[in-house]
């Protein structure tokens, strides 16, 4: 993966403005966690004779959006869930709960097979906030984030 052989300073460097970008929406991603963030667009009997159009959460879409831009973006994220044995969202949150500043990257291959996957599979991004897997994610990387920061303080 990318952080193989990096420190953790590196790692931090790498990774600490995407994180706090995102941390901007943990607020938003607890209070929503198993609450339902989509619904079906149904104006004047339309669902009726076309195709149902999901209309998201307008901090969900900004969400989606910050994340997009990230460094955490990786095309191949199915690697960390074949080289993790993740097939649930009980197991990704296992692996977050258990991870540090050196899985970083793995972490981000979980909030891309979100981000990413979503765009073909919108029920995604419902899902990342449903079953709090956006939360935990963003809330483990602003812990470590944090954790790292203040131990390089406390060296200088």
């Amino acid at each position: 993966m990318i952080s193989d052989g990096m420190t953790a300073d590196q790692i931090l460097q790498m990774y600490r403005d995407d994180v706090n970008k995102l941390a901007a929406f943990l607020p938003y991603l607890q209070s929503k966690q198993g609450d339902r963030v989509s619904s079906i667009y149904a104006d004047d009997g339309l669902q009726e004779h076309s195709v149902a159009v999901p209309v998201y959460d307008g901090n969900l879409m900004s969400f989606i959006k910050t994340a997009d831009a990230t460094s955490f973006m990786d095309r191949n994220y199915r690697y960390v869930y074949t080289r993790n044995r993740l097939r649930s969202a009980e197991d990704e949150l296992a692996f977050i709960e258990k991870a540090t500043i050196f899985q970083m990257d793995m972490m981000g291959g979980i909030l891309s097979n979100y981000v990413l996957g979503g765009r073909t599979k919108a029920r995604l991004w419902s899902e990342g906030v449903r079953n709090g897997v956006f939360y935990k994610l963003v809330d483990k990387m602003k812990e470590l984030v944090d954790f790292w920061t203040n131990a390089e303080r406390k060296e200088i």
